[in-house]
Order: structure tokens, then sequence, then C-alpha cells
């Protein structure tokens, strides 16, 4: 299976994700982009997206990003992970941009930036930085 569908299925699995309509729309080595719709049920009390969706993302696009660089029998959890919130959610969808820092055999460094969309403007809401943790994959 090459590397699109491997990172696709895996995705496609992803309750969470799939619950809150997120969408992947870029994978490549060490690189992935997610999006999802900002709809009011996840909102916080001032109508911004809730602080726990740009977590959501950007903590899946950063671990993807790290998949990408594994083997097809490896996956990843992530160990820690900080979000810094820059701004608030308001758009019609937010974009996280996962990347690795540094790879390695047992522990990768990630990163991911959020935005918020509306439109073609891009408002940058989150920087997140984190450590994945390489396990076996899970089938069946």
């Amino acid at each position: 299976m090459d590397l699109d569908s491997r990172i696709r299925t895996s995705f496609d699995r992803q309750g969470m994700l799939v619950t809150l309509g997120a969408s992947l729309t870029r994978v490549a080595p060490g690189e992935i982009e997610i999006e999802v719709p900002i709809r009011p049920e996840v909102s916080q009390q001032q109508g911004f997206a809730h602080g726990a969706l740009p977590f959501a993302i950007g903590d899946s696009a950063a671990g993807y990003a790290a998949v990408t660089l594994l083997d097809a029998e490896s996956d990843v959890v992530t160990s820690e992970m900080a979000i810094h919130y820059l701004a608030p959610g308001i758009g019609d969808r937010l974009v996280a941009r996962g990347s690795v820092i540094k790879p390695g055999k047992r522990m990768l460094v990630t990163q991911a930036d959020v935005f918020a969309v509306t439109g073609t403007e891009e408002r940058h809401i989150a920087c997140m930085t984190g450590t994945m943790v390489r396990v076996p994959l899970k089938t069946g």
C-alpha cells in the first residue's frame, strides 16, 4: 500500500475526526494537512471554535506527519503535546499543518500550526509542539 493510501486508511478509522467532520487534505513525507468545519456543535460560549478543536486536529496532523516517516508496520501515540493559542477560532473552517521537527528511532518531535480560514484568508490561531512515540501498528 502506498503512503497516501496507508495514511488515509488509518485516518478513516479515527472516530473523533470523523465525528468532527475533519478531512485529510494533504499527505507528503513528514507533512500532513487536516481541515475541519467550524460548526455550532464545536463552539465555546462566545461562539468561537472550542479550544479542543484546534488541539484535536493539530495533534492528529503532527502525529500523522510522524507516521509518514515510519515503516508500514509502525504507528505512533502522543507522549506530550503543548499548544499556544494565538487568536480565537473564528471563520468557516480550521486547517492544521503538521510536520516533523526531528525524527528518531523511538521518538519523533513534531509541530503543528492551526489556522482559522474564511474564504481564502487565513489567520494563525495556534501553534503546537509535541513528541510522538513509535508503537507497533495494531491490526484487526
